[in-house]
């Protein structure tokens, strides 16, 4: 009985994943279309990646153009 139950919760724990992977991919498809559509968008996205690292690890990002 015990490894029913807890084989019976892994499954269950691989469908929560599951779903979870789901949902951020779908925000993430979201996100790409606005942010695919607006320039601006993806430069500001660029600026909050950029303040992130340099927060975390102490180094700044060169800009190549």
């Amino acid at each position: 009985m015990a490894a029913e139950a807890e084989a019976s919760r892994e499954a269950r724990a691989k469908v929560i994943a599951a779903e979870g992977e789901q949902k951020a991919s779908r925000a993430l498809r979201e996100a790409s279309e606005v942010i695919g559509d607006s320039p601006a968008a993806l430069q500001l996205r660029y600026l909050q990646v950029q303040k992130r690292v340099t927060t975390i690890y102490g180094i700044a990002l060169l800009a190549a153009q």
